[in-house]
């Protein structure tokens, strides 16, 4: 109905009892989802939060290897 301007989008909205805004956002959305503007689908907004999750927890298990490698040879000196 929005996108057929049957009807202003601020009637649209209350006849689904949302915010104007809202719908707008939902547009929106809708838009970069099918291709028609640019930007980041949900999809991949949700992948790209999980893959910086997942770094950062690789970053982290890094340091703690290197920690643990740098305490392992200090003990490995001779003279200790």
């Amino acid at each position: 109905m929005a996108r057929r301007g049957e009807a202003p989008l601020a009637q649209i909205a209350k006849d689904f009892g949302i915010s104007e805004s809202c719908l707008r956002n939902w547009l929106r959305r809708a838009d970069v989802a099918d291709g028609h503007r640019p930007g980041q689908t949900t999809a991949e907004s949700v992948e790209l939060r999980e893959l910086k999750r997942r770094n950062r927890l690789l970053e982290q298990e890094n340091e703690i290897l290197r920690r643990a490698a740098a305490y392992l040879s200090q003990a490995n000196l001779p003279g200790k």
